[in-house]
């Protein structure tokens, strides 16, 4: 497990402020729940004690995972990139949807930072892997839990949008 994966500096930052809030805040605060479901007695059948334990296990994996991923994660400066043509990391894409004649618009991002709602797709997504590569004016076929969708890339752009 030590291939490297890519971040921005952004999402490297989130996940070290995700850390220390766990660690800081989260993780005493569970073992404070702990120690007062522990004062009611019998651990057999508390329910508080056993909830409080099946957190603290939640919070300690989580803590483990994102050290992983800190300890893995590779910063690539996105505004490096700036006036580059091609679709690569960091890349905010606009796209026409050949089907439905809509455009769409996506910037592909790291695992960590993905988020559907930004429209912030990961790196390792087949819509981020069917992208990579293109220029604009290129068509790229992309494959979606829908089937196959034909996209024209209509721009691409690495203007940091924090």
């Amino acid at each position: 497990m030590t291939d490297r994966f890519p971040t921005t500096a952004r999402g490297l930052k989130r996940m070290q402020e995700e850390v220390k809030q766990l660690q800081s805040v989260e993780r005493p605060k569970i073992s404070h729940e702990i120690e007062v479901a522990r004062a009611h007695g019998d651990l057999r059948e508390n329910a508080e004690y056993h909830a409080a334990k099946e957190k603290q296990g939640y919070i300690e994996g989580r803590i483990m995972s994102l050290n992983a991923w800190i300890s893995r994660a590779e910063v690539i400066d996105v505004a490096a990139f700036k006036g580059k043509k091609k679709i690569m990391f960091g890349a905010s894409v606009k796209l026409m949807d050949m089907e439905t004649d809509k455009e769409v618009a996506y910037r592909i991002v790291g695992e960590f930072e993905a988020d559907l709602k930004k429209r912030w797709i990961s790196i390792n997504s087949p819509v981020a892997r069917g992208l990579i590569g293109k220029l604009v004016g290129d068509m790229a076929m992309v494959q979606s839990p829908g089937g196959n969708r034909e996209y024209e890339v209509l721009s691409v752009d690495f203007e940091d949008v924090e």
